[in-house]
């Protein structure tokens, strides 16, 4: 028996040794089991690569506050800020602040954490629900926005974007406010596996049966109990949770072999697998469902920002921060199979090599082909002989943060003045002796100059054409005219913004490239274009790119089916749609599909719009926590009927974001539409809903007031405040802004035809005519607006007959 036994050992074992394994063994590991372990845990094996990355920007990236992690001067120091005098001081181990609160009032608060290393530190706030947070938990957390400058080692107060006066205290940009919120502006991408776990007052009070007042003053935007594995960026979070990897390292696998993988995501495996790896906290995206993980498809997850301003410039360089993604995805890099860890370290996080050996470590072409004046025609050590400098220049974000633009491109100093976009050459070559001294000081940057040609001052736009010109003819003469002729998307993507005359022939032409020269998130950015300014081309196109490589290009082409003249042609793509390989392009065609007849919807389709519209929801709920989600999930509820659940929604909004200008309108129109389908029976019932409506529509008067006043060249503000207007029973007031917005988005239809509506109201039938005709010049021979402009002259005429009829006046 005893030696039967051996015998079948050593049959079996001859068996491992030649390959021979079972199914079950040889089959992938199910990574969606895998759970979280720690760094501490990975550190037992891999030592070097946890040395490698203690203190790195990954490792800092959130920490608790201590003397080991905290770099600013705390030593009893006062920073001043639109004359808020602010105190950093110590209380024994503990770091405190002591600065204005969300009462207007100053407050003492405990600083619990730092964010970031260099070239900014900030600091965070913790705001408990009282009496309410569950253990382990966080609760909200705020980010300061006085800041510390770690090179000048200095405190600085950190304004937002473009705003350069004082915040009041219940400004959403105040540190107090929900941009300044680390729970859903900052944590996802600063910490390991992050759960947001936010639950609403109005959804709080329904479960624990407290009334649900329709009154908002006696809302409040409900809680947080955040949680996360790690403080900071650790190891699982970029290689995911590593429980069967541990399990595989601690534990005998019978007839284990590399196919089964080893317990972790293959970031490996292509390029574009590690890419998607980094791609979900080094981007500028919408979340599209909750839950990624290394080895997930990046846009199953999310969705990219197109190439829209004020993200991009319209040839898709930097504006506002991208955090890459977006950026590097236009490249002839990307296009090449580049990956992030070709020139970055993914431990210590650094670059590889210092200086052009970033490049040329790759670049090894004929001995000094490009790292040579030959090429760059620099002294040879200087900020012009840079690579960098010319193929990846910086923008400054957060005052002290130079960011590279990652779309490493060539230089095109012709395109600059055409496509009102910058280029490295004039960056470095503007002569600020040829404007007026007084401005200098505000054109510290060429970011600076580029922002007050936007602007409209003439004398800076004027140097920058200069210098561009100079710069190309330089070009010409180093490099030859033939460089000019290399497409590029940026011209058709400047045309459509612009409305141009040819903007529908070059985004077409546009949408039929390939590769560099039209890189899938430009070809998106033209869908959309397309959309806005010629529907029925829109919808031609969107069908031809239904069946695109790539899911942004499906993902725009959902919405441009949707903006098509064909409802029947644009189902017919959409509901196809729905069971793409890829949840983005699934929940897009689903959003869309509710804009149209559902009557279209073909029956064996029903189930798989259904399935599409559950995903879309879920990954609405995951920002719970904003307006903007709320009011989505309520348009869908309005879509199918569920005129309850979307009441709810709407509420839901206006008690996260209170000062948020949008949910009332629909809430109100929505409370006013169901008051007529349904009257009540009781009287007081309808009054009390009637104002409902009354109060909803003056706050929102109110709210669309104050953001006229902060952005009045916001044509959609202008529209909306003007429609509020109008329901106030202000109607030439209301004209103005409708007007306003017409004038400042000179193509959209919309608002002409809503100027010519009121004017018609008015009895003001020249404007009402003008303003009819360019509604129906705008919207490319609508039959809506063609109707109304019927309407108009037919009333233009019997006023012009009412008065030729009537009696004169006797002197």
């Amino acid at each position: 028996m005893r030696s039967s036994a051996i015998a079948l050992f050593c049959v079996w074992s001859c068996c491992q040794l030649c390959g021979c394994r079972s199914q079950q063994s040889s089959e992938p590991f199910d990574l969606s089991q895998a759970s979280y372990v720690g760094s501490q845990v990975c550190a037992e094996c891999h030592r070097e690569q946890v040395e490698l990355y203690r203190g790195s920007h990954h490792d800092m990236a959130m920490q608790p506050a201590n003397p080991q992690t905290v770099r600013a001067n705390f030593d009893n120091v006062e920073i001043e800020h639109h004359g808020i005098v602010s105190r950093a001081y110590r209380d024994g181990d503990r770091y405190m602040i002591r600065t204005e609160g969300p009462d207007g009032q100053m407050h003492d608060y405990e600083v619990k954490y730092t964010f970031g290393w260099e070239p900014l530190q900030q600091y965070m706030v913790e705001f408990p629900a009282p009496g309410r947070q569950q253990d382990g938990t966080l609760p909200r957390i705020q980010v300061l926005r006085l800041s510390w400058d770690t090179g000048r080692k200095e405190w600085f107060y950190l304004a937002p974007p473009d705003v350069s006066e004082k915040l009041d205290p219940d400004d959403d940009l105040h540190w107090t406010g929900i941009a300044q919120r680390w729970n859903t502006m900052c944590a996802e991408c600063h910490s390991t596996d992050y759960q947001k776990n936010f639950v609403p007052a109005f959804e709080k009070a329904s479960k624990s049966g407290e009334s649900n007042s329709a009154d908002s003053s006696q809302w409040y935007p409900g809680e947080y109990h955040s949680t996360f594995v790690e403080i900071n960026v650790a190891c699982e979070a970029c290689h995911g949770p590593a429980s069967l990897h541990v399990e595989l390292a601690r534990k005998w696998f019978p007839g284990w072999n590399r196919q089964r993988g080893y317990g972790l995501a293959n970031l490996k495996l292509s390029a574009e697998h590690q890419i998607q790896a980094c791609a979900p906290c080094h981007s500028r995206r919408n979340v599209v469902h909750p839950g990624f993980r290394a080895g997930h498809a990046f846009y199953d997850h999310y969705t990219n920002e197109l190439l829209h301003e004020p993200i991009y410039y319209p040839d898709g360089q930097i504006l506002d921060e991208d955090y890459v993604h977006g950026s590097f995805i236009q490249s002839k890099m990307y296009h090449k199979n580049i990956r992030c860890t070709d020139c970055h370290d993914p431990h210590t996080a650094r670059l590889k090599h210092d200086g052009n050996a970033v490049c040329t470590s790759c670049h090894q072409h004929p001995a000094a082909k490009y790292d040579s004046i030959g090429h760059h025609f620099h002294q040879p050590g200087s900020e012009g002989a840079m690579c960098v400098n010319c193929h990846m220049p910086a923008t400054t974000y957060m005052a002290v943060d130079a960011r590279r633009d990652h779309s490493l491109r060539i230089p095109r100093p012709d395109l600059s003045t055409p496509l009102e976009a910058p280029n490295a050459c004039t960056g470095c070559h503007l002569n600020p002796d040829n404007i007026a001294a007084e401005k200098g000081p505000r054109l510290k940057l060429y970011q600076d100059w580029m922002a007050a040609a936007r602007e409209g001052d003439d004398e800076v736009r004027r140097e920058i054409e200069r210098a561009n010109a100079w710069c190309d003819a330089a070009c010409d003469r180093w490099y030859g005219e033939n460089r000019r002729r290399d497409p590029h998307f940026g011209v058709a993507l400047h045309a459509g913004q612009e409305r141009s005359d040819n903007a529908v022939e070059l985004l077409s032409e546009l949408l039929s490239r390939r590769g560099f020269e039209g890189p899938a998130i430009a070809r998106a950015t033209a869908l959309d274009l397309l959309s806005q300014i010629d529907p029925e081309t829109a919808g031609y196109e969107g069908g031809r790119s239904a069946n695109d490589d790539h899911p942004l290009v499906r993902t725009a082409a959902a919405r441009a089916l949707a903006s098509g003249d064909n409802p029947t042609r644009g189902i017919s793509y959409l509901q196809n749609l729905l069971t793409d390989p890829v949840r983005s392009v699934r929940v897009e065609a689903a959003r869309n599909i509710l804009e149209l007849p559902q009557e279209l919807v073909s029956p064996d389709k029903v189930g798989d719009l259904r399935r599409a519209l559950e995903e879309l929801q879920e990954g609405l709920k995951y920002n719970n926590d904003r307006a903007g989600a709320h009011m989505a999930l309520a348009l869908i509820a309005e879509r199918q009927g569920r005129i309850q659940q979307a009441i709810r929604h709407y509420e839901n909004a206006i008690a996260v974001e209170p000062r948020v200008a949008g949910p009332r309108t629909n809430l109100a129109a929505l409370l006013e539409a169901n008051l007529q389908r349904q009257p009540p029976s009781n009287p007081a019932t309808a009054s009390a809903l009637q104002e409902r409506i009354k109060e909803l529509r003056k706050e929102e008067l109110s709210l669309l007031e104050r953001d006229v006043a902060l952005l009045p060249t916001a044509a959609a503000i202008r529209y909306r405040y003007g429609l509020a207007l109008y329901l106030d029973g202000q109607p030439e007031k209301a004209i103005e802004h409708l007007v306003a917005a017409a004038e400042l988005e000179p193509e959209a239809a919309a608002y002409a035809q809503a100027a010519a509506m009121l004017f018609e109201h008015l009895g003001k039938w020249d404007q009402a005519l003008r303003w009819g005709e360019e509604a129906l010049r705008r919207s490319g021979n609508d039959p809506a607006a063609a109707a109304l402009l019927d309407r108009i002259r037919q009333g233009a005429a019997a006023a012009a007959a009412s008065s030729a009829s009537a009696p004169s006046e006797r002197p």
